[in-house]
C-alpha cells in the first residue's frame, strides 16, 4: 500500500486533541449533547463466540455475555496444576518430557477435532500449557490461544473432552481527533492513538491518500474505533468503526460493514468500496529509483529502450506483495527480467515482477494468490544493477503507468443489502459530524 511505511514525512505534531471514549447505547448511538458534545450511555458488550446471533446494531448488547461453561466439566480445585512455556525451537514431545508424561498421555489428544488443537499439534514459542496429572497419568490440560480463548481437555472414562472456552470481552467505542502539523505519526500519538491504530488506519485509507506525498499541514482526522476490554482491564485497540480524514481540503470516508454473509470491508458513504481491486504499490517500503519511461536509456544495455514499469529500490529480501487477486501465469526465470512472476487477473489486467532474488516458496504458475500476499523477494536477478523490484501494470495487453493507472474499485455493497447498510452506517456519520463540530468549536476558541 502506497507509502504505508513513510507516514511521518509531512507536519508537525498536531494540537491533536482529544482521545475520549464515547459510549453507545443499542440500537443508536449515544445522543448528541450541548454544542454537539456526545453524552454517555450504557457500557455494553460483545460476543466474541463465532456462533454468537446476532444482537443487533453493531453486535451490542446490553450487558456482558457469559460464554456457555461446563462445570461439571471441571477439574478438581484440589488439584495442582503444573506448567510448561515453549521455548524456541522446542517440541511438543519436549514440553511433555518437561512435564513427566509420556508419549502414550498426551498422543491421543492430537486426533480430536476441537478448535484448538492444531495449535497444541504446533505451539509456538511463548505458549504456556498447563497441565494437571496423577502418577503419570494425564487428567486435564489447558492452552491459551489468544486473548480471548482458551483450549480446556478433560479425561473423561478411558477418553479426553476437549472444548474452547471463550472469556467476556467488553468492547468501549472510543474516538481520537488529530490535526496535521508535522507528521502523520506525531499526530496520531498526540491524539493518543496506538502505532497499531495508526497503521490500521493508513491501511484503511490508503487506497484514496497516498501518506508518503499527498499529506499537508491543515489536515485533520477524527477515528471512531473499539477498545477491547476483559475484566476491566484494557487488552488493546480493536477495529476501526469508521473514519473521516480531510485531505487538502477533500474528504474521504471510510465505514466499516458486516454483510449478511458475515463478509467485513470498509465502504464509503454510497455503498462504493474504499477498498480498490488493486494496490497502488507491491511494497512496503516505497522508494521509486526508475518512473515508466518509454524513452529510458537502459543502464545495462546503454540503448534507448522503454522503460513499461516502474523499479523500487529496496534492501535485499524485502518481501513482494501481489497487487491484486488472480492467477499465476508464469513463475521463474524469464530473461533480463531475471527470478520474475506474472499474474493474470480476469481477463483485462496482468502485473509483472521482476529481478527477485527467489520466489516463494509455494508461488508457481497455476496457482492463485490473493491481493497482497507475499509472491517473493527484492534482489537483483537478471539485468539489474542492483536490488529493486521491476513492476509492471498492463491493461488488455498494453503497459501503463503503474502509479497513475485508474485503478478499478472492489465490489460496492449490493443492492439488495443497501437498506441495511445505510442503517447501520447512518449513527457512525452522525457520530462523526458531531464530534467533527465539537472540534471544530473547540479549535476556535
Amino acid at each position: 500500500m502506497a507509502g504505508a511505511l513513510l507516514i511521518a514525512l509531512v507536519a508537525r505534531p498536531g494540537d491533536a486533541s482529544r482521545h475520549e471514549r464515547i459510549e453507545l447505547s443499542p440500537p443508536r448511538l449515544a445522543p448528541v449533547g450541548v454544542g454537539g458534545a456526545p453524552s454517555g450511555g450504557a457500557v455494553m458488550t460483545a460476543r466474541t463466540q463465532r456462533d454468537a446471533p446476532d444482537t443487533g446494531e453493531y453486535g451490542l448488547v446490553p450487558e456482558a455475555v457469559t460464554p456457555p461453561t461446563r462445570a461439571e466439566a471441571a477439574p478438581p480445585e484440589a488439584r495442582e496444576w503444573q506448567s510448561v512455556e515453549i521455548a524456541p525451537g522446542q517440541t511438543l514431545s519436549g514440553a511433555f518430557d518437561e512435564l513427566g508424561l509420556g508419549p502414550s498421555q498426551w498422543m491421543p489428544l492430537l486426533e480430536m477435532d476441537e478448535e484448538g488443537i492444531s495449535r497444541l499439534r504446533r505451539p509456538r514459542a511463548g505458549d504456556r500449557i498447563e497441565v494437571q496429572s496423577e502418577d503419570g497419568e494425564l487428567l486435564a490440560l489447558r492452552l491459551e490461544l489468544d486473548e480471548f480463548r482458551t483450549l480446556s481437555i478433560e479425561r473423561t472414562g478411558d477418553g479426553f473432552e476437549a472444548w474452547t472456552l471463550s472469556a467476556d470481552v467488553e468492547r468501549r467505542p472510543a474516538f481520537a481527533f488529530g490535526r496535521i502539523e508535522s507528521s502523520l505519526f506525531l499526530s496520531g500519538k498526540a491524539a493518543g492513538m496506538s502505532d497499531r491504530l495508526i497503521m490500521s488506519m493508513v491501511q484503511v485509507l490508503g487506497y484514496d491518500i497516498d501518506f508518503a506525498l499527498d499529506l499537508r499541514e491543515g489536515d485533520q482526522f477524527i477515528v471512531l474505533y473499539e477498545e477491547l476490554y476483559r475484566d476491566g482491564e484494557k487488552l488493546r485497540d480493536g477495529e476501526i468503526l469508521a473514519v473521516e480524514f480531510v485531505n487538502r481540503g477533500r474528504e474521504v470516508h471510510a465505514l466499516r460493514y458486516e454483510d449478511e454473509g458475515g463478509h467485513t470491508s470498509y465502504y464509503r458513504p454510497d455503498g462504493k468500496a474504499v477498498k480498490t481491486a488493486f494496490l497502488r504499490n507491491p511494497l512496503d517500503v516505497v522508494r521509486i529509483s526508475s518512473h515508466f519511461n518509454p524513452n529510458r536509456r537502459h543502464p545495462v544495455l546503454n540503448t534507448i529502450r522503454a522503460h513499461r514499469g516502474t523499479d523500487y529500490a529496496a534492501p535485499p529480501g524485502t518481501p513482494i506483495k501481489s497487487t491484486g487477486q488472480g492467477k499465476i501465469v508464469h513463475a521463474g526465470p524469464k530473461g533480463g527480467y531475471g527470478n520474475a512472476v506474472i499474474v493474470k487477473h480476469g481477463g483485462t489486467y496482468r502485473t509483472l515482477y521482476a529481478h527477485m532474488s527467489r520466489i516463494r516458496s509455494g508461488v508457481r504458475t497455476g496457482k492463485h494468490v490473493r491481493q497482497g500476499e507475499v509472491i517473493g523477494y527484492v534482489g537483483s536477478s537478471g539485468l539489474a544493477t542492483g536490488p529493486h523490484l521491476h513492476f509492471e501494470f498492463l491493461v488488455n495487453g498494453v503497459h501503463r503507468n503503474p502509479l497513475t493507472v485508474p485503478l478499478p474499485r472492489a465490489e460496492p455493497v449490493p443492492k439488495s443489502e443497501m437498506a441495511r447498510f445505510e442503517s447501520r452506517v447512518k449513527p457512525y456519520l452522525a457520530q462523526l459530524e458531531a464530534l467533527r463540530r465539537t472540534q471544530t468549536a473547540d479549535v476556535s476558541n
